[in-house]
């Protein structure tokens, strides 16, 4: 926790267009306000008014309503449908672009035409709750390399709390006998071995999890049974190592425009105390770092073809090719071909290709697909010895993100102790933080929804002049 540190700002940059820039944190006075309001909703974006007026209306109307209501309306209207993309006429492009893709792909590799409105719109209110709130920070990094201001002296603890880690350990089956796992059979460096005891938690992801559950285990759990429905995509970094740094902006990056959804966060500005001559051979001064959300879609720039049909090489060229295009854009020249020293993909995109599409990405991401919470299990399964610890685990946070692996680790645990009876203390679990006259208005939703009523919408009418400055 120390070591995070808070950034201040997000941009959305278009190639044809001034880059937007938006507080990261409470405004702290009117001018703040008054910037990020028309930053968001200015005609300058190509937005008309009843448009942005219609989205707050959107976004109001999912504030007010009530968990109920939440999980048995909305999380079956994916987030594109809810904000009625396709109607966008007159500017469905500045719409699609800045209010349905922009904003979801900063909620990690949300895909608008599939993510659930339940999801999307939990997570966006969220932020903007917290955007409202003095001292809330929405967005925080690392103030130094992964490894070393997180990992090391994470497994340096548990290793000395007594953890033992085996690396290099392969799990090949989970072995069932009278409704419980009675080992796991594993292979470490070419030898196979049984793990056996008493309790097991599974860390594993669902694409993972899925291939090793026996038609015995489906039997037992009916929850594990259908986690083949749960959905990923591809979300993959890569890194640039710059010869001198560009910061871009004091936090993360959206580049609307790009074809393959990209995302970035300038790091060494938040790296104080960090020496990046001290790594390699001693010339990087900045490092940009990417995340590629849409592996699918066909580049625009050097190659005609989506990411995951890509060599490395071209997935490097065409990634660097689209930053060049946001970043340069209106005579702005922050990028050079000069400037790049060096590159890193994650080595979990395999090369060369595999005949099966699935296994080319070693480290897929869960998506919340409209309609697949019903397929999320519980921490505790109904195998009575076996828990799972992982982003696809029915949790409050429920995205795929390290907060969310964190609460299903923490459901995971209480579980085990409820189950042995013990009378340890339990792990500390947090709803989301709602504004109280909002919960007022949830409770009256909720007693609507019992009675099989529609929500009323008060806000269907916000008056467009709001969004002149000169409304209340």
């Amino acid at each position: 926790l120390g070591n995070l540190t808070n950034t201040s700002q997000i941009a959305l940059l278009r190639e044809n267009g001034e880059p937007v820039v938006l507080p990261a944190h409470f405004p702290k006075n009117f001018f703040e306000w008054k910037e990020a309001f028309h930053s968001v909703f200015g005609s300058h974006l190509g937005l008309k008014k009843s448009s942005a007026a219609f989205f707050v209306n959107q976004l109001i109307k999912l504030a007010t309503s009530c968990t109920e209501r939440m999980e048995g309306e909305y999380e079956f209207i994916s987030w594109w449908d809810y904000l009625e993309v396709d109607k966008k006429n007159d500017d469905h492009d500045a719409y699609k672009k800045m209010l349905a893709e922009g904003l979801t792909r900063s909620l990690v590799a949300m895909k608008a035409e599939m993510a659930s409105t339940r999801t999307v719109g939990t997570m966006l209110l969220q932020m903007l709750y917290n955007m409202m709130t003095p001292g809330v920070q929405i967005d925080r990094v690392l103030n130094g390399p992964t490894n070393e201001m997180w990992i090391d002296p994470w497994v340096e603890y548990l290793v000395g709390q007594g953890v033992s880690m085996h690396l290099r350990t392969a799990v090949k089956s989970f072995n069932l006998t009278n409704g419980r796992i009675e080992s796991v059979s594993v292979d470490v460096d070419g030898d196979e071995r049984e793990v056996v005891a008493d309790h097991l938690i599974s860390g594993l992801p669902v694409e993972k999890m899925e291939t090793f559950l026996t038609p015995e285990m489906k039997a037992e759990s009916k929850s594990l049974s259908e986690i083949h429905n749960l959905h990923v995509e591809w979300m993959n970094g890569i890194q640039f190592y710059l010869d001198h740094d560009v910061p871009v902006v004091h936090g993360h990056t959206i580049y609307v425009d790009s074809a393959w959804a990209l995302t970035s966060v300038s790091q060494h500005q938040f790296w104080k105390g960090v020496d990046l001559a001290e790594f390699g051979d001693g010339r990087v001064r900045g490092i940009l770092s990417i995340d590629i959300s849409d592996w699918k879609t066909n580049g625009t720039e050097v190659h005609l073809k989506p990411a995951d049909e890509c060599t490395a090489e071209e997935v490097v060229e065409e990634t660097w090719a689209q930053l060049l295009a946001h970043l340069n854009e209106g005579g702005r020249q922050q990028l050079s071909d000069a400037n790049r020293l060096a590159w890193h993909l994650d080595p979990d995109i395999v090369f060369p290709r595999t005949e099966h599409v699935e296994d080319n990405n070693k480290e897929p991401l869960l998506i919340n697909k409209a309609g697949s919470l019903q397929y999320r299990p519980e921490a505790g399964t109904e195998i009575p010895n076996l828990y799972l610890a992982s982003d696809y685990v029915h949790t409050t946070t429920d995205l795929a993100c390290m907060e969310g692996a964190n609460e299903a680790a923490r459901r995971a645990v209480n579980a085990l102790l409820d189950r042995v009876g013990s009378d340890a203390k339990r792990c500390e679990l947090w709803p989301w933080d709602v504004p109280w006259f909002l919960r007022v208005l949830q409770k009256h939703d909720k007693k609507k929804w019992e009675k099989g009523h529609p929500q009323h919408d008060d806000f269907d009418n916000l008056p467009e002049g709001i969004f002149d400055g000169e409304g209340p």
